[in-house]
């Protein structure tokens, strides 16, 4: 089942910020994300907030065909929200945000979704505030919920690149995951987004239980095969709850262990970067600093984003919330059609200066371009000369650039290298 929602603050129903918050919200970019929180079946070690079709039913009161509905009128309320900050009944005080630079629509399987509601989501948000001239929009998609007519119906849209999820090339490692498509199906897939003239992401998992590393460089060189623009690895966590969880429970599947993983890591750097792929974040790899995804990058730098959708999750000025989870209560919470907007927002929480401070660290040591050491707490900089001795920081960037830039060590170990500076 999906996991818990954080404890935070309770929001007001009207959804309104702080108008200090927003005052300065023109100055910096500015993403919308949206969840879609479909699925054909829930995979067995996914634990996002998703739900197969089948658990909905039709008592639910929120339906794959009138989803887009909702979500757009969260935007309605984010457009008011943004324009009035806390002073009720009061528009205009703070400054508009600028045109949207990124969007990402994610799940879930988005693509479950009819090609024509995810143009309506684009739409509406360049109606709304408008769409920067290079705006990145994304959406994922399972390989085997895309077709060649609605990747052209994306693209006229104004989608510029797909994330697909792959997981993996080796069909008893997908069977594991609980993942639906055939490996043929990857190719399909990055063919139907390529003839639209989108860029291609991949989505693979490593460390998955009874996965080889054999398995996983013939993952690897699957991918790159299909010739994606940008891959994103990610190390199989099982978490509680999950249908995995259980089965390792129960001693029916077997976890691999950190030298597996880490043996794993190191591969794929080596394979991606032989193949012209750099890192940029300590799981991303891009063939190039265009290709980068921009919205995570605002993500990672603390940037401004809208999440709309059951259990999204925003941030805006240093207030961040997330909204109820279930899609009724979702739907509960913005009301109908005619009816004054609410807020779905279950809590919020308005970080401190040294929460902040400590995201800085967390989020800007795992990129590419590393943390200025000024950045870090006085007490993290005494760490420094251990960390490079360590093999973890590199130390000519340390010392010549003065920025923390991890090694491919600190990238497996970035974790630590977070306490130690933040502790």
């Amino acid at each position: 089942m999906p996991s818990a929602l954080p404890d935070g603050d309770p929001a007001p129903s009207s959804g309104r910020l702080p108008t200090s918050v927003l005052e300065r919200i023109a100055a910096d970019p500015f993403g919308i994300y949206v969840h879609v929180p479909f699925c054909r079946v829930r995979c067995g070690y996914c634990d996002f907030n998703t739900y197969a079709l089948p658990e909905l039913g039709e008592s639910s009161g929120v339906q794959v065909g009138g989803y887009v509905d909702l979500v757009l009128r969260e935007l309605d309320l984010a457009v008011d929200v943004l324009a009035a900050g806390d002073v009720p009944g009061v528009g205009g005080v703070a400054p508009a945000p600028p045109p949207v630079q990124t969007v990402f629509v994610g799940g879930g399987t988005p693509t479950l979704l009819p090609a024509a509601d995810l143009a309506r989501v684009v739409h509406g948000i360049r109606d709304r505030w408008g769409l920067a001239p290079d705006a990145e929009v994304t959406t994922e998609a399972n390989p085997d919920t895309v077709t060649p007519d609605g990747m052209a119906h994306l693209a006229a849209a104004g989608f510029t690149r797909v994330s697909l999820g792959m997981q993996s090339a080796v069909p008893h490692v997908l069977a594991t995951l609980d993942r639906t498509h055939e490996p043929a199906a990857v190719g399909q897939a990055v063919r139907a987004v390529r003839e639209a003239g989108m860029a291609v992401s991949l989505d693979l998992i490593y460390g998955t239980p009874g996965e080889t590393l054999e398995d996983w460089r013939r993952s690897l060189d699957a991918a790159l095969a299909l010739q994606p623009d940008h891959v994103s690895a990610y190390a199989l966590v099982v978490e509680d709850g999950t249908r995995l969880a259980a089965q390792v429970r129960r001693g029916e599947v077997a976890l691999t262990d950190d030298d597996d993983e880490a043996a794993k890591y190191e591969l794929a750097d080596s394979v991606l970067g032989a193949a012209g792929f750099g890192w940029y974040e300590v799981s991303n790899w891009s063939t190039s600093a265009a290709t980068r995804c921009r919205h995570n990058i605002g993500y990672w730098a603390g940037g401004n984003w809208w999440g709309a959708g059951p259990g999204a999750h925003s941030h805006i000025g240093g207030v961040r919330w997330w909204n109820v989870k279930h899609p009724r209560a979702y739907a509960a919470r913005l009301g109908s059609p005619g009816d004054p907007l609410g807020s779905p927002a279950a809590a919020r929480e308005e970080l401190t200066a040294e929460q902040r401070a400590d995201e800085r660290v967390l989020l800007g040591v795992r990129l590419v371009d590393g943390l200025p050491i000024a950045d870090v707490p006085e007490s993290g900089r005494r760490e420094v000369a251990g960390l490079i001795a360590e093999g973890l920081i590199d130390g000519p960037a340390a010392v010549a650039e003065r920025r923390l830039r991890l090694t491919l060590r600190g990238r497996l170990l970035a974790d630590t290298v977070v306490r130690r500076l933040v502790d």
